[in-house]
């Protein structure tokens, strides 16, 4: 009985066991792989040596040859995201994003924009919010609508092409899967997208100016943007490891020679890759241990301990049974009834046995019959009356 109640107790310790693996990885980790609402503000430096880009400094349009650097700041907005309501609320948070781009040498501003837009939490792509406006031109644009991924791609993110939003077209490209690459010790998913001579708009005060400067014939003109970016995701939290992009936009106009405005080669800094790298790190071992490690050890346990317990179950179960078999296989002796001495029936008895009356047994007196053919037996007494009494 012990045996079993033991094997019991280890039985259901490894139901219990396998249940909270399960829960692990259908129910924690999926809780887990999602935007965070208290998601600590990120900056992110991307440097261009040797650019040639257009600079406006008090009113006069040149373009400059020079180091840039780009710096993004993304800081993630909790009360914005309190109030998100409908489909968007649990399933969104809401970011602000401002980059600055100044000259190496002289800290002159180049350009600046700023943003403020809804993240799915799971996919990392941009949502449909009535909130979200962009800046790059020192008015908000609150008609914009983000799409795609942005800042970040998906958790677990897939070896398939994605789509990536552009600020300078307003639109979503393709971002084709281009292989893997290890950096900072973590296995990187690359994606390519190319943009190639497009068309930006641009608002008729801003192209007159630009063909003002440049163009002084022209009535007419364009400006044409590519951009080369390639991005390295982690794939297990989506976050960007490294990004390059290589940028060109050239006006052309419909009289004279195209200028070109920008050409610059941006690429993350080893800082920001370094500490990028880091930040994902520590988010996939927790996620890896959560729903790798720590449920894998779990249902091993508790299969040793569901196996432990049929087992001692089973024993204690043979060994009762074991225990009955010998109690019904032992012999069972059975003790004769003592009985008090009768000397009536005792005669009667000997009398049966032998197969004859008492006489038979015992020879009568003869004058031929010697005391030393008699057979030796304890000699008699008479009883006494207390004796007597009792039988």
């Amino acid at each position: 009985m012990k045996h079993r109640a033991i094997g019991a107790v280890l039985f259901g310790v490894g139901v219990l066991l396998l249940a909270l693996a399960a829960g692990l990885v259908f129910v924690v980790t999926p809780a887990l792989a999602k935007l965070p609402y208290d998601l600590d503000s990120s900056t992110s430096v991307a440097e261009a040596s040797n650019a040639k880009f257009l600079q406006i400094n008090d009113g006069t349009i040149k373009v400059n040859d020079g180091d840039l650097r780009s710096t993004v700041l993304v800081t993630q907005l909790p009360k914005e995201t309190a109030n998100l309501s409908g489909d968007l609320d649990g399933k969104a948070v809401v970011w602000q994003v401002g980059q600055t781009v100044e000259r190496v040498d002289n800290k002159q501003l180049v350009s600046a924009y700023g943003a403020q837009l809804a993240l799915d939490r799971v996919s990392g792509a941009a949502l449909e919010w009535n909130g979200q406006w962009l800046d790059d031109t020192g008015e908000q644009d609150k008609g914009i609508r983000f799409a795609g991924q942005i800042y970040k791609f998906p958790f677990h993110t897939e070896k398939k092409d994605y789509k990536i939003f552009d600020r300078d077209l307003r639109s979503v490209r393709d971002a084709k899967f281009a292989g893997t690459e290890t950096i900072k010790g973590i296995e990187t998913y690359r994606f390519e997208q190319v943009i190639t001579d497009e068309t930006l708009n641009l608002d008729s005060t801003r192209l007159t100016a630009l063909l003002g400067t440049f163009a002084p014939g022209a009535t007419d003109g364009k400006l044409v943007y590519s951009n080369q970016r390639t991005v390295w995701v982690d794939p297990v939290t989506g976050a960007f490891i490294k990004v390059r992009e290589v940028q060109k936009k050239v006006l052309t106009p419909n009289v004279g020679a195209p200028t070109t405005l920008l050409d610059a080669d941006f690429a993350y800094n080893e800082a920001t890759i370094t500490a990028s790298a880091d930040r994902a790190k520590d988010s996939r071992d927790k996620l890896q241990l959560l729903s790798v490690y720590v449920p894998v050890g779990l249902a091993v346990l508790g299969l040793v301990l569901l196996v432990g317990g049929v087992l001692v179950g089973r024993g204690g179960s043979v060994a009762e049974a074991g225990e009955a078999r010998h109690r019904v296989d032992a012999p069972t002796r059975v003790e004769e009834p003592v009985r008090d001495a009768d000397p009536a029936t005792d005669e009667q008895s000997v009398a049966d046995r032998e197969g004859g009356p008492l006489s038979d047994v015992i020879p009568p007196a003869s004058t031929n019959w010697r005391a030393e053919d008699e057979p030796a037996v304890p000699a008699q007494r008479p009883a006494t009356e207390d004796e007597a009494g009792k039988r």
